[in-house]
């Protein structure tokens, strides 16, 4: 069997009277110590952590109570986990972002809270009226004024007016930050919001006063949101007056998104992608990208999907990613737009509480979302109308049985009502698609079937008792690995659990694992008891950040 090589002689350490760590206990505080330098001594009991004192690089000594040095760990600053580019444009101290959970899952709460807090926020837009995106918008820019924030833009193929709503509605706000999610294809009205304002700085350089943040978990996804504008596009804007040609020109030269969000197994839209797999393409993706249109504003790649425990976020970082996002683990936070109820559910859910059904917004294409299946019935029901679309033509050609069941055990009504509900919705909302339904059984089936879809997640946000067993409850794993990481810490209750504290603990965290990752790569034995990395109260992980 062939050993190790022996470490090289680095320098020398001179104690100034703080004792070596070496044993359990004295190497975890060393490790969580952040900001003081760590050297990795040779002593006659083994090797130990050396803190303070002076140390000195290179062979020579005339101390005889030195000790060798045979490695190195710098101070790590948890505000220097990804890319310093991405706190620079965005203003963040931390690269660290909530996700937009639809239906003001990502609440103007948690966009707040993160926003003082040096971290960032999207409100979920998806799925809300434009009013109450407004209000939103009203309510965050009065409260964080000069912080960090941004706001959801779903891609909305059934509904194209509220997309470009939206994007009408942030250009005239003021909106900086769009994060585009569930996108399948470009589109102008995400052009639209990329361009507007373009203009030249007073160096010659390329101003885009609007920021696009994709989520993406498909390479040919990507790829068009890591290139210009297509020029047909462009062309359309100009047109239309919403561009000037000079103004198109300088669109030739810059991405649509500069950050792009690599969404690996997550809740709600996903495609159920590993994140050690999914990042590294992303990072591939983005170095071609760069190669071929040499943009001058650089590229980044964001980790999301299992985001969930300081070791998935120092693997995040760990293998590139510019930024973190979280999304599951702070719909089970106080502040989230769910309620109790929920909160509890997900806090007790397990990495095997999620699975796939059909999604509201895309349910006639067949796109599935991942939502928890633990407590609710929601997820079988819903492959049941999707299963009873597939088959039938129409609700007039649905077997009497059939028909009977769903009626009594899914809408608790009759599809005639189901439907005139919709049809009273759609008059006000998208007046088309109920002439759209006049001409095709199968749409109005499938508007009917959505109705259920659509309403699950609003019940489970509002808590309505009476459809528990319908909650429909966007959830990836990552719940289930928090959850087990919180179990008997304060943080196993829903009640203590606050975006801010989550937030602070997972990129401490991150900060301590890249430090016991360092100590490993050079040989250093590290305890198992260092690597239990668990949750610390607010003001103690406050202080550990140097807050």
């Amino acid at each position: 069997m062939s050993l190790a090589p022996a470490p090289s002689l680095l320098g020398w350490w001179t104690s100034d009277g703080t004792p070596l760590a070496i044993d359990p206990v004295s190497i975890t505080e060393a490790v969580n110590d952040l900001h003081q330098p760590l050297y990795i001594v040779s002593t006659t009991q083994g090797y130990a952590l050396a803190r303070g004192g002076r140390g000195a690089i290179g062979p020579d000594s005339h101390d005889a109570q030195a000790y060798p040095v045979v490695g190195f760990v710098p101070p790590i600053h948890p505000e220097n986990l990804g890319d310093p580019s991405f706190n620079l444009d965005h203003g963040t101290r931390y690269a660290y972002v909530s996700g937009g959970m639809a239906a003001g899952i990502g609440s103007a709460e948690i966009v707040e809270a993160l926003g003082r807090a040096g971290m960032m926020g999207m409100f979920g837009s998806a799925g809300l009226a434009l009013p109450r995106v407004e209000a939103a918008i009203d309510r965050i820019q009065a409260n964080i004024p000069g912080k960090p924030y941004g706001f959801n833009l779903i891609h909305s193929p059934h509904d194209p007016s509220l997309e470009r709503g939206c994007v009408e509605l942030y250009i005239q706000r003021g909106v900086k930050l769009a994060e585009a999610s569930a996108f399948l294809d470009l589109t102008i009205n995400v052009v639209r919001f990329r361009t507007h304002g373009i203009h030249l700085g007073p160096n010659g350089e390329i101003v885009t006063p609007n920021r696009v943040m994709c989520k993406v978990s498909r390479v040919e996804v990507a790829s068009k949101f890591f290139a210009p504008p297509p020029a047909k596009m462009l062309s359309q804007l100009v047109e239309q007056g919403l561009l000037t040609h000079a103004q198109a020109k300088l669109a030739e030269q810059i991405p649509i998104a500069q950050d792009l969000t690599a969404e690996a197994d997550s809740g709600g839209h996903t495609d159920n992608r590993p994140a050690v797999t999914l990042i590294p393409t992303m990072l591939q993706l983005r170095d071609r990208a760069m190669a071929q249109y040499k943009f001058a504003q650089p590229l980044r790649v964001g980790a999301a999907g299992g985001i969930s425990t300081p070791a998935s976020t120092a693997a995040g970082f760990a293998m590139g990613a510019s930024y973190v996002m979280v999304g599951s683990v702070n719909q089970a936070c106080i502040e989230s737009g769910t309620c109790d109820v929920v909160r509890q559910m997900l806090a007790d859910a397990e990495q095997a509480d999620t699975t796939m059904c059909p999604a509201a917004d895309m349910f006639e294409m067949g796109v599935k979302v991942q939502v928890l299946k633990r407590g609710t019935m929601f997820p079988m029901r819903a492959s049941k109308l999707y299963d009873l679309y597939r088959e039938y033509p129409s609700i007039e050609a649905l077997p009497a049985n059939e028909r009977a069941t769903i009626e009594k055990t899914i809408f608790k009504c009759t599809l005639d009502e189901v439907w005139s509900s919709t049809e009273s919705f759609f008059t006000q909302r998208d007046p088309s698609q109920i002439t759209k339904a006049a001409k095709d059984p199968k749409h109005k089936m499938a508007l009917v079937f959505r109705w259920y879809l659509g309403q699950a997640s609003r019940w489970a946000n509002s808590g309505l008792a009476d459809r528990r067993l319908d909650y429909q409850i966007w959830c990836g794993p990552a719940m289930g690995a928090f959850n087990e990481w919180a179990k008997g810490t304060f943080l196993q209750q829903p009640a203590n659990r606050n975006v801010t504290v989550v937030g602070y603990n997972l990129i401490h965290g991150a900060a301590v694992m890249t430090r016991l990752n360092s100590l490993r790569s050079q040989g250093f034995p590290v305890p198992a008891e260092a690597t239990q990395i668990g949750p610390r109260e607010l003001d103690d992980v406050k202080a550990r950040l140097g807050l």
